[in-house]
């Protein structure tokens, strides 16, 4: 009960999956048979979902952190070596260089969608440069083809951790990528729990890529299990264990079905966000010229006076809205601290004066009033802008 009396509102929470009784049904079917580490379910999906993004291959892993790392330990950088990323991302993005023993060099993002700028990430390219890192940030499509115009020779990987089922020149995003991780995590469109994939083309990579993460091993347990006879395993290199379950696969195969109707929705959400929030001042992230987003987050940079985001956000807590900061930014992290960089105004700037307002599937139109409402008056517009 609120103070006078009333009953309170439900809390609006940021995201909630989308899941129903077919996600159950197909984890007990997997559970029933007694296979439930990698296996069939497994290859299943790595099929399925490599064909909805484009790609000829798909390997799945135990997160899209341990993607990354196989991607960059699949190209050899090592010591010595420097990958280019955005320092505006989730930690994990810089993380999994020093994974590697490369450095992490912080390039900056375009004010507009929060991805790297082409003319920054030029302007870091050095000899010992061995890659870069893309983020599609928040499903917002990253300009894949300007990064590789100026990286030249040097490979352009892709972290689509939050970008299935968003679009890049009228194609999956994902199609054509030398390598792309992708996330399963709850707050992701797919959701496996947690989990992860790696696509790519080359489907010798992808042979490599399922030896790494099943710890070398020159046959997989599955494949041994399915001969019917004995099979001797070799161990080819030093590896790792970064398996999917296929009781996480089963809950995935069913997600991808989903998916279209996912993504539609949540632009159809985005849509009247925008229309919403068009007298407050704040600017929301919206599509680029050259793709679509699937909305994986929506967020809002405020109005040039308002309070400073965390006031914001705490204040739309107190109404019973569970709002997010902005995409982090790792180099203001205290993991990076002391880590040299180059000016990143407009990182600093996004992370700083950036929210993430609710958007999942359960949200209706009298909850996105309701968000909105909380919104205009933390940001201190007049009340009743949104009836």
């Amino acid at each position: 009960m609120t103070g006078d009396g009333q009953a309170a509102l439900p809390v609006i929470p940021v995201m909630k999956p989308l899941l129903g009784e077919e996600e159950a049904a197909a984890v007990a079917e997997v559970v029933k048979s007694g296979w439930v580490a990698q296996g069939p379910r497994v290859a299943e999906f790595e099929k399925a979902f490599a064909a909805a993004v484009g790609a000829a291959e798909g390997v799945a892993v135990s997160n899209c952190t341990t993607g990354l790392h196989l991607m960059l330990h699949l190209l050899g950088i090592g010591p010595g070596d420097e990958v280019v990323v955005p320092s505006f991302s989730f930690i994990a993005t810089a993380n999994c260089v020093r994974y590697v023993g490369a450095t992490p060099v912080f390039a900056d993002v375009l004010a507009s969608n929060g991805n790297l700028d082409p003319e920054s990430v030029a302007s870091v390219i050095t000899e010992r440069t061995k890659a870069v890192l893309a983020v599609h940030q928040g499903g917002q499509p990253a300009d894949i083809p300007a990064l590789r115009e100026v990286a030249g020779d040097i490979p352009v990987l892709e972290d689509a951790a939050c970008a299935a089922g968003s679009t890049l020149h009228g194609a999956p995003v994902g199609t054509g990528a030398l390598l792309a991780a992708w996330s399963f995590h709850p707050r992701k469109l797919v959701t496996t729990g947690e989990g992860g994939m790696v696509t790519t083309d080359d489907p010798e990579w992808a042979a490599r890529l399922r030896r790494l993460r099943e710890h070398g091993m020159s046959i997989s347990a599955a494949e041994r299990h399915a001969s019917g006879g004995v099979k001797l395993e070799q161990y080819l290199e030093t590896a790792f264990n970064y398996r999917m379950t296929d009781m996480q696969a089963a809950m995935g195969l069913v997600q991808l079905q989903r998916l279209p109707g996912m993504v539609a929705h949540r632009r159809e959400l985005a849509a009247r966000y925008d229309e919403l929030l068009s007298p407050l001042g704040a600017r929301p992230v919206r599509d680029p010229e050259f793709g679509t987003s699937n909305f994986q987050s929506y967020w809002v940079e405020l109005p040039e006076d308002a309070p400073p985001a965390v006031q914001v956000l705490q204040s739309m807590a107190e109404a019973g809205i569970s709002g997010r900061r902005g995409i982090m930014a790792a180099h203001l992290e205290p993991a990076y601290e002391g880590h040299p960089h180059i000016p990143l105004p407009v990182t600093e700037h996004l992370t700083r004066r950036t929210v993430i307002l609710p958007l999942h599937h359960e949200l209706t139109e009298a909850d996105q009033h309701r968000v909105v409402d909380a919104f205009a008056a933390a940001v201190r517009v007049p009340s009743g802008v949104t009836s």
